[in-house]
């Protein structure tokens, strides 16, 4: 390729210092209304379609999984991922101007992983409307064949904000592993969802667990008065094994089942056990006895 009349390109504003020019940087997001509230919208040129994520879509329309229109045999992806369409949904938006606002009917691919904060407007709608951005000193966009309505971007700060989002272990852990099999209502908004998520974890010492299959709290006391002296209660006078086999086989079955849950545990023959709370005490094969805890029975 022959390169001919090459000039330097003239700058529209002025350049920032050298190893800032990221800064001069501007977004194409600006402001629409959607079913009758505010939302976000980003003007992707480089976007393949008009896609949003479902859980920015739970935002604006709790009942969109309602009108779903079903999306087959294409592949989507991102510059870092594929993303994985639910179907279509359509909507009605609206540009707000002060000389008069325009509406625009849009299909929008649902990706169940999209993770944008807004609605994005791709390639397909830029063309089809004709929608330019200029990208003079007062950047703006047009819609159509008039070019003298234009509708301007919200300001942006010029600094440079970098988001950590600080991630709970512990908290994702507890979701995946205790709400796996959740089934949360769709009616509810995102926030609604974090929000209950929040209280499930604040209190998640009430959810059993492989480890606390009665959960773990050890609050909840057992006061319990014992008679030992004389005349013993009827309950303390019957015989310490009974004599059906039948009933020593339920015995056997109910104790098992007491020490899988932890409320029982077999103590060692020299073993010396601490009685701070009320507890069983039983032969186990006429060998060996076992202490029950009553906090964890109490749970």
């Amino acid at each position: 390729m022959d390169l001919i009349h090459v000039k330097d390109a003239k700058m529209q504003k002025t350049k920032p210092s050298r190893g800032k020019d990221y800064t001069a940087g501007s977004s194409c997001i600006t402001n629409i209304v959607i079913n009758n509230r505010e939302a976000k919208l980003h003007l992707d040129s480089g976007a393949f379609c008009t896609c949003v994520g479902k859980d920015y879509l739970d935002r604006i329309y709790i009942n969109w999984k309602e009108s779903l229109m079903q999306i087959e045999g294409i592949k989507f992806s991102s510059a870092s991922q594929d993303l994985h369409p639910l179907g279509i949904f359509e909507a009605e938006m609206i540009f707000p101007h002060p000389a008069g606002s325009i509406r625009l009917k849009v299909e929008f691919v649902v990706m169940n992983n999209g993770t944008s904060q807004h609605f994005i407007l791709g390639n397909d709608y830029l063309n089809i409307h004709g929608i330019d951005i200029n990208n003079h000193k007062n950047r703006f966009f047009t819609i159509g064949e008039n070019k003298r309505q234009k509708f301007a971007f919200p300001l942006e700060k010029r600094e440079i904000t970098v988001i950590r989002r600080v991630k709970n272990v512990n908290k994702e852990k507890f979701v995946s592993d205790q709400l796996i099999e959740a089934q949360i209502s769709t009616e509810l908004a995102l926030e609604m969802k974090e929000e209950l998520i929040e209280i499930l974890f604040q209190y998640r010492e009430a959810f059993a667990s492989d480890n606390e299959p009665l959960g773990t709290i050890k609050v909840h006391e057992v006061n319990t008065m014992l008679n030992v002296e004389r005349p013993y209660p009827p309950l303390l006078r019957r015989p310490a094994c009974p004599a059906s086999p039948r009933a020593r086989e339920a015995l056997e079955s109910h104790i098992n089942e007491l020490m899988k849950l932890g409320i029982l545990r077999k103590a060692g023959h020299n073993e010396e056990v601490e009685v701070t709370t009320p507890v069983f005490i039983t032969w186990n094969n006429y060998k060996s006895r076992m202490v029950g805890n009553f906090r964890e029975l109490n749970t």
